[in-house]
């Protein structure tokens, strides 16, 4: 595998950063994830356009221009002949000092790593999967924005452990006013009366660039979307309920918090929006080869 750091390509085992770099010490950086198929790299100007927005909210400045990070992720993908596969992009604040002032890091980092992932168990996406409600709950927008992709990740990985301990791969996590945000890494919609219902970006939803394709797919399909506050009520009396998330792609989901989701298995509408998604995919993105 070769690892582009900062304009050069290493090999994994010599793919290093400083022990000093602010992204190690603190959790002071950004990162995307971001999918490639049949040689395409999917979405790429939305995960890029998302990265350069979580930049600027924790003024950090990218050492590289829009187009100069897509084709750095187009080349390194390249260089390790992927074609299917999946590409995590990282800036961070740079190396610095031991304390916490980022003016002393004066070099961010651009870090990018094409490989592959394989998140959930392949036989959860015909069989569906259980998940729970967990008491972490999501970051304020006026503490730590969860619009940001940030790499401080403790608030979700605190409530994937509370799934773990469960017996789930993952959880829903809820905002301080008890409204469903999202799940630890995942986007989550329901389905109800035909229509297709996801949580508001205010209630503590990433903006999930697959959450964004599936909606309009759902539209195009003629499916009305909407964005309404939701409780762990309306979850478990929903029809159906899938996850979406770049790495996630869609996930069925068949039990919350013990209570059985509609008939018990992947749904019409998430079956549908599952083959549309994948169609989807295969055809279109930045090429890798041309």
């Amino acid at each position: 595998m070769k690892i582009y750091i900062d304009g050069k390509y290493y090999d994994e085992r010599n793919a290093r950063i400083s022990v000093f770099d602010h992204g190690l010490l603190y959790g002071d950086g950004i990162f995307e994830g971001i999918r490639a198929y049949n040689g395409r790299v999917f979405r790429l100007k939305e995960h890029v356009d998302r990265l350069f927005c979580s930049a600027k909210s924790i003024l950090l400045t990218v050492p590289l221009t829009h187009a100069g990070v897509m084709a750095a992720i187009v080349e390194t993908c390249r260089r390790n002949k992927l074609r299917d596969g999946y590409i995590r992009l990282v800036v961070t604040r740079g190396p610095g000092t031991l304390g916490l002032n980022p003016n002393r890091c004066k070099s961010p980092s651009v870090i990018i790593i094409a490989g592959k992932i394989q998140l959930y168990p392949p036989e959860l996406y015909q069989q569906g999967m259980e998940i729970v409600t967990v008491p972490t709950t999501r970051n304020l927008h006026s503490a730590l924005n969860p619009a940001i992709k940030s790499l401080n990740y403790l608030n979700n990985i605190l409530a994937k452990i509370e799934a773990n301990n469960a017996g789930c791969e993952e959880a829903i996590m809820l905002n301080a006013e008890g409204f469903v945000a999202e799940c630890t890494g995942d986007n989550i919609f329901v389905v109800k009366e035909g229509r297709l219902l996801t949580p508001p970006l205010s209630a503590g939803a990433l903006y999930g660039i697959t959450r964004r394709v599936v909606m309009d797919l759902a539209a195009q399909s003629g499916v009305k979307v909407d964005e309404p506050h939701l409780t762990r009520y309306d979850l478990i009396n929903a029809e159906e309920c899938f996850l979406t998330g770049s790495a996630a792609e869609l996930m069925p989901i068949v039990k919350i918090d013990g209570r059985v989701i509609g008939a018990g298995k992947p749904g019409p509408v998430t079956k549908k929006l599952v083959t549309q998604y994948h169609a989807l995919t295969k055809a279109s993105g930045q090429p890798i080869y041309e």
